[in-house]
């Protein structure tokens, strides 16, 4: 399948989720995967019309930013360590990855130094997992409080990783989390602003995200393929 038919079907799929959901297809933006691809698969991404473009490390997004980053809005979705900061501030349009106070601190000092402010998901540890980033639940709420000290920090929204190895229901309970989450940081009005967004699901339980509440979507291989 081209990207262009993948697009299509991913976004039939959208559609009828939202049909049994009664959400809108406007609230849920796709974020293209590239980090498995090519520049020049990522160039034909752009040319179909999906515009937000997701990668997980620098080094490896670098050439592809510089020929296509005009063409696109960049999401980093990363862990991202402090020392990389530097590399990605002003390029990326969003970080999905804040995790600590120290990147937290990072960040906002690279974005003073720029005049910006930089839009962050806090990325939570949601199902508890070793292997996975993220502030626990536990914590979550001391971390944001924290975070909205710094006013170089935007905080649109939250994001997660489920489990790879679920079964897409199985996921079910880790979005839910989340969005209760988001729902709790707005009742408590930690930020002068409301955090709308939810970064969650990939190419295999992206609709269960959907039905839980997700307004991003980060997809690979179910929309621009896998290259060796």
């Amino acid at each position: 399948m081209s990207v262009l038919e993948r697009k299509q079907e991913v976004e039939s799929r959208i559609a009828a989720v939202c049909r049994q959901t009664g959400r809108q297809e406007n609230e849920i933006k796709i974020i293209a995967v590239t980090k498995y691809v090519s520049l020049e698969t990522t160039e034909q991404v752009l040319h179909t019309g999906l515009l937000h473009i997701g990668e997980n490390r620098w080094q490896d997004v670098k050439p592809k930013w510089e020929a296509l980053h005009e063409q696109g809005t960049w999401h980093f979705l990363g862990h991202l360590q402090t020392n990389k900061v530097k590399d990605v501030i002003g390029k990326f349009a969003y970080i999905h990855s804040l995790d600590r106070m120290s990147l937290a601190k990072e960040l906002d000092k690279q974005a003073a130094a720029l005049g910006i402010k930089v839009n962050c998901f806090l990325q939570v540890n949601i199902s508890g997992e070793e292997s996975k980033y993220g502030v626990s639940p536990q914590e979550f709420f001391v971390f944001a409080e924290e975070v909205s000290k710094l006013e170089h920090i935007h905080v649109c929204g939250l994001m997660t990783m489920a489990p790879y190895e679920l079964e897409a229901e199985e996921t079910r309970p880790v979005f839910r989390g989340l969005r209760e989450l988001r729902d709790r940081l707005n009742e408590r009005s930690l930020f002068p602003y409301e955090v709308k967004e939810l970064s969650m699901g990939m190419s295999g339980d992206f609709e269960v995200a959907i039905e839980e509440g997700a307004t991003w979507v980060r997809l690979g291989t179910v929309l621009v393929g896998k290259e060796s």
